[in-house]
């Protein structure tokens, strides 16, 4: 496009508007794309952001699969570590006490606390595990734990030593209804319908076993009946002191051997079971003597494991898979110690009630993996020991 300029014909100029009208189409042009650059930049931000947080989610989500599967492997790690441990406590204690007749089981609970006492103290002095300092306080914050776990071991010791171990077994199986019943007292735990039918069908197994008990001795029962009893309160304790107290598990291991050896030094020196053991023939056997020793250092393995399993399941979990390992014990016991009577009426009662520990262990297990697949759902909040 041109416009003339000036008014002689002859030598008419001319000015060109095409290239500046070119330009503003252009510049339009350029805005255009401008914008176009910048809502396609803002878009890829978004999807930049959306990316991201989804990448973060991801990562939550992975990081909690993994806390899930790291908890659950400790609950079922300490839980196959104290059956292990408290298995080989109930062998060896019945080959130390029937096998080779050693005549004190009060004697050997005093090795097991001794065990625990210089075992943990070492581990102190080499920083291997922490506890606090004895203070004037510190029995009063445990009590009565103490009381709970030296009673406790004598009198397990004592109906190990008078009974055979199926009946042992068996009979054990009671400690279970009692953690039941102090859990949903002292904790305010409720057992599921399935798990009180297991164990009731337990319970139930143990009586028709113990009617046709043809190596009836009624001291060792009533042992057994006064174990149930210190093992359920221990357990129920133990959970209790692990939660309240700041001493943790191997001040409650450390200081409750230690105030209870003086108790357990006397009562073998009144009932005359110190100068027994020392008097004992077998002193020079040295496969006696190992196992003795092995009896004495699994008392601080099973304390050990026994609060570990507490600590991360629960007082009835730790309860029952005591009662587990028994299964093993059971049919082993019928061979070790020599002291088993069979009858077809005593073993359908110790089946029963090995089949209701296995039907215990399978609802038990599954109930508390519901809670940690449950908190994959928004709503979900703390987890269940």
């Amino acid at each position: 496009m041109s416009i003339p300029r000036g008014g002689n014909s002859g030598g008419s100029t001319s000015l060109d508007l095409t290239p500046l009208l070119d330009g503003s189409n252009n510049s339009d042009d350029s805005d255009q794309e401008t914008g176009n650059k910048s809502n396609g930049g803002s878009q890829l931000n978004s999807t930049s952001s959306v990316g991201s947080k989804e990448l973060r989610i991801s990562h939550r989500d992975r990081e909690r699969e993994e806390a899930d599967a790291a908890i659950f492997f400790k609950k079922v790690g300490s839980a196959v570590f104290y059956g292990i441990a408290s298995f080989m406590i109930t062998v060896v204690n019945k080959t130390v006490l029937t096998s080779y007749h050693f005549p004190s089981f009060l004697f050997l609970s005093l090795g097991q606390l001794t065990a625990s006492i210089v075992v943990l103290a070492t581990g102190k002095r080499l920083r291997l595990v922490t506890y606090p300092p004895l203070q004037r306080n510190t029995f009063a914050k445990i009590f009565p734990l103490p009381l709970i776990f030296g009673f406790n071991m004598i009198f397990g010791l004592g109906g190990t030593k008078a009974l055979s171990l199926p009946m042992f077994a068996a009979l054990r199986r009671f400690s279970i209804l009692m953690t039941m019943l102090l859990e949903l007292k002292i904790l305010g735990v409720r057992p599921t319908t399935a798990v009180q039918i297991s164990v009731y069908a337990m319970i139930g197994g143990a009586l028709i076993a113990a009617s046709d008990d043809l190596s009836f001795n009624m001291q060792g029962y009533t042992y057994v009946m006064i174990t149930n009893a210190l093992t359920a309160s221990n357990g129920v304790f133990v959970k209790k002191k692990l939660d309240t107290s700041e001493i943790g598990k191997y001040g409650l291991m450390f200081y409750n051997s230690l105030f209870m050896f003086v108790p357990a030094l006397l009562l073998n020196y009144v009932t005359g079971d110190l100068q027994k053991a020392i008097e004992f023939g077998s002193w020079n056997d040295p496969a006696f003597v190992v196992q003795f020793l092995l009896s004495c250092v699994m008392g601080f393995i099973l304390s050990y494991s026994t609060i570990l399993c507490t600590q991360f399941n629960s007082a009835l979990t730790t309860t029952i898979v005591g009662c587990l390992k028994n299964i093993c014990v059971t049919y082993l016991g019928m061979f070790i110690g020599g002291d088993y009577v069979f009858s077809w009426l005593n073993c359908i009662g110790i089946n029963i009630s090995v089949l209701a520990s296995l039907l215990y262990t399978y609802v038990t297990f599954r109930r508390k993996q519901a809670p940690d697949k449950q908190t994959h759902l928004p709503n979900s909040r703390g987890e269940n020991v």
